[in-house]
């Protein structure tokens, strides 16, 4: 798509942007579902091109509808990455498909490979791992593949509260990403305290786990919301932010903004370059368009250059 055509979003950012989490926001990526995509008019009104947009795969919707809205994203210009949810994935004949269908029709070179948060797999698949070790997105010349990080644990995985089971599966991708040609990286869960986020990324590091994280963040949105989301996400510690705010009746009808834990991580990467956190990646739980906004009011610029997409 020429540059020409590429109308860019409302620049807001004013002079008193915090730098710091300018530069944080900087390539950040955001996800979407089809049944939310149909409600946005132009995504270039809200989203620069070049923007990685994650396509989440809920069980029940249609691959025609998956594979739909990446055909409308790639050809607005973003950067396309649909969820591969292992547990609802019949066999690796269906993989095949379900890569050929958003390469033939989107161009796809991109993908988040996860378990999915289905109790009862659908056919062959339980992890991510069975579908990495398939080989189907090497043959299919997949540049990048994020798979799933954990801030606070998983209870699906670890249902007795440890970090065994998780930790286990973070070493074997460790391993697997030293030997792909695809580009890895860790996407996360949403989190909303600063301080766990930081102590779990420098335990991976600590741990030979090298593989650049970006970090999941809840969008803009009213409280109630968010606290329905992280219970049904389970969300863990930070879950006690959201709760400490609820108790506070100046601020429990005021929307929820990230910028608080935002503005920590950022100033802990500014004093620690070498942090492992490269990206923010944005769940739009209060709605696409505030989430689009609120970024670009402090400073966010989702471009991905062309180096590193």
């Amino acid at each position: 798509m020429s540059l020409l055509s590429f109308r860019k979003p409302k620049e807001t950012a004013a002079p008193g942007v915090n730098p710091q989490l300018e530069a944080f926001l900087k390539d950040y990526s955001i996800e979407v579902m089809p049944r939310t995509a149909e409600k946005v008019e132009n995504f270039r009104d809200l989203l620069p091109e070049g923007t990685r947009v994650y396509i989440a795969h809920i069980e029940g919707t249609p691959i025609e509808d998956m594979v739909a809205t990446a055909k409308r994203l790639a050809a607005d210009g973003y950067k396309v990455m649909p969820h591969f949810p292992a547990r609802i994935i019949k066999d690796e004949a269906t993989l095949a498909d379900w890569i050929a269908r958003y390469q033939g029709e989107a161009d796809v070179d991109q993908a988040l490979l996860l378990a999915g948060g289905v109790a009862q797999p659908h056919g062959d698949f339980h992890s991510s791992m069975q579908l990495l070790e398939t080989g189907l997105f090497g043959k299919a010349g997949f540049k990048r593949l994020h798979v799933a990080g954990h801030p606070e644990g998983n209870r699906d995985i670890d249902p007795d509260g440890t970090d065994t089971n998780v930790a286990d599966a973070l070493r074997w991708k460790q391993a697997f990403s030293e030997t792909c040609d695809a580009e890895m990286a860790l996407a996360t869960q949403f989190a909303f305290d600063a301080k766990p986020i930081i102590a779990w990324a420098d335990s991976l590091k600590e741990a030979g786990i090298t593989l650049p994280i970006h970090i999941g963040i809840a969008g803009p949105a009213k409280l109630q919301t968010l606290i329905k989301f992280a219970i049904a996400c389970g969300v863990g510690p930070s879950l006690k932010v959201l709760q400490k705010r609820a108790m506070d009746v100046s601020k429990l009808l005021l929307p929820y903004e990230p910028t608080e834990v935002l503005t920590e991580l950022a100033a802990h990467k500014a004093a620690n370059p070498d942090f492992n956190i490269t990206h923010v990646h944005f769940f739009p739980l209060g709605g696409i368009k505030t989430n689009a906004n609120w970024a670009i009011e402090n400073g966010g610029s989702s471009a991905v250059p062309a180096s590193q997409s």
